[in-house]
């Protein structure tokens, strides 16, 4: 079977670079990794021991930084390596990540996984919440090197708990612990006869918590947003847009403003954006050279902004939840406001329990989003208290990454 599976993903590598000559996204994710093993010789030209930590791509990356950095600060005389599967994670991050080398991962293929390894030399590897990589676990568990995932999340329609899933079943049989997100992911790995689990919670709320604290002031926000009660749309897609249409049509600018964070920001979709929204709104990157006086909404064109731009905020939107998979309804919480999504939630351990504790808001298209907004805008009372359970809500449930740094440490020994 691992010939098999090698074979496929050497025939998926040498076919992606056929459409490599039409996008910049899969023309990185394989020019990237062709780097690889000479970085890596330079990154280890040491004797101390490694940490190792792959995840998927930046949302993954955030997830697990705070265990990162806790481990940093325990063990000052290691290093510190960040693998990226997605250029989306990798381009962003690489340098960029205090204290720790980046680069992407190379294909799960034998070959590539002996090399890794023998340059890399982990003294642990840590896989942030879906990643599982057959030849990588086989390769980790040969050497004696014990591979922790965290922040796991598991769910019954998943190729592990499938009749014909027996090749990545064993996959999870090398990891020497699980730290998962909930019950339902624990039960549903004892129930393939791991037992290795401890469900320690989601880091993203560790995270976030981190993000509230940390300086957020932006001096565009200061401007834009001065005297106006602020709605800020973050991570939409087009079905999200059509649903904030109607609102924004009738919003007044003088005591009202948008911004708007859309997850592509690429040109194409930017420009499409734009156009949509008609001349009230204006771009960040133009925002210097635009009246503000004359913008009642600013769409932000870049990335790396979104998660201070909710501190300015009064009301959140999180994109997603109508079609693509909804985004991340924490960044928002956290800073104590009430947060509006769409219907398609229920995959999300964090979404449905803050909506089941009252803060975060439904709402099945652009009526029920319009008349929502417009009470929560006007009722500052009202947005004090959904804010304040969404608040609570995090602050009570945080704390997943001390639980696996404990059993890290009991690993690293």
């Amino acid at each position: 079977m691992f010939f098999l599976y090698d074979l496929v993903v050497r025939l998926t590598a040498a076919f992606l670079h056929i459409p490599a000559l039409f996008s910049q996204k899969i023309r990185l994710f394989l020019e990237g990794r062709q780097g690889v093993a000479a970085y890596l010789q330079d990154f280890r030209q040491t004797e101390q021991p490694l940490i190792w930590m792959h995840t998927a791509s930046l949302g993954e990356f955030e997830q697990g930084l705070p265990v990162l950095e806790r481990l940093r600060s325990e063990y000052p005389g290691h290093q510190f390596l960040v693998t990226f599967f997605s250029p989306s994670g990798y381009e962003v991050k690489k340098g960029k990540v205090p204290g720790a080398g980046t680069c992407y991962l190379p294909l799960d293929t034998r070959k590539n996984v002996r090399e890794f390894l023998q340059l890399a030399r982990p003294q642990i590897a840590l896989f942030v919440k879906y990643e599982v990589w057959p030849n990588y676990f086989e390769g980790l568990a040969s050497k004696g090197i014990p591979i922790v995932m965290f922040s796991a999340r598991f769910r019954k329609k998943q190729v592990f708990f499938r009749w014909y899933g027996g090749f990545m079943r064993h996959a999870l049989q090398h990891v020497a612990h699980f730290f998962v997100q909930d019950v339902q992911s624990r039960d549903l790995l004892s129930a393939i006869g791991l037992q290795q689990i401890t469900v320690s919670g989601d880091t993203r709320l560790d995270r976030v918590l981190e993000i509230r604290e940390r300086e957020n002031h932006l001096g565009f926000m200061e401007g834009f947003a001065a005297g106006r009660t602020c709605l800020v749309a973050g991570s939409t897609w087009p079905e999200d847009e059509k649903v904030l249409l109607p609102l924004l049509r009738t919003l007044n600018g003088q005591t009202q403003c948008t911004v708007i964070a859309p997850h592509k920001t690429d040109e194409k979709t930017i420009a499409s954006l734009m156009g949509l929204l008609g001349p009230g709104a204006v771009r960040y990157t133009e925002w210097e050279r635009a009246s503000p006086g004359r913008a009642d909404i600013l769409v932000l064109d870049t990335i790396g902004l979104l998660t201070r731009v909710y501190a300015y905020a009064d009301l959140a939107y999180v994109g997603g939840g109508f079609a693509t998979g909804l985004h991340n309804t924490l960044e928002p919480a956290v800073f104590g406001i009430p947060v509006l999504i769409g219907p398609r939630y229920h995959a999300f351990v964090e979404a449905r329990g803050l909506v089941e504790a009252g803060g975060v808001l439904p709402v099945s298209g652009p009526e029920e989003f319009r008349q929502v907004a417009e009470t929560l805008l006007r009722d500052s009372g009202e947005r004090s208290r959904l804010g304040a359970i969404n608040r609570a809500f995090v602050e009570k449930n945080a704390g997943a990454s001390i639980r696996i740094l404990d059993g890290i440490r009991k690993l690293i020994g």
